[in-house]
């Protein structure tokens, strides 16, 4: 892990960037303290908004006054904020 000035943070943005998307982690200080860091985040936390498009434009149109009907049939009419 490589630790850099908010300075080198703000003048070099775009390599510490195309550092981290390569995998490095960077911990970023502001006179001398450690306040932050930059890092990755890890692929299983990031879907494509294309994929989920994909996947999600495949099922059908649901019915939501039916789903309603059988919500209020197993958990009751009495809502919290009606």
């Amino acid at each position: 892990m490589k630790t850099i000035t908010q300075r080198e943070l703000r003048n070099s943005s775009a390599a510490v960037m195309d550092a981290v998307e390569r995998g490095e982690t960077f911990r970023v200080t502001r006179r001398g303290v450690e306040i932050a860091e930059l890092r990755p985040i890890p692929s299983d936390m990031f879907t494509p908004t294309a994929a989920v498009k994909k996947a999600f434009g495949r099922l059908p149109i649901g019915d939501f006054a039916a789903m309603r009907a059988e919500a209020d049939q197993v958990f009751g009419e009495d809502r919290v904020g009606d």
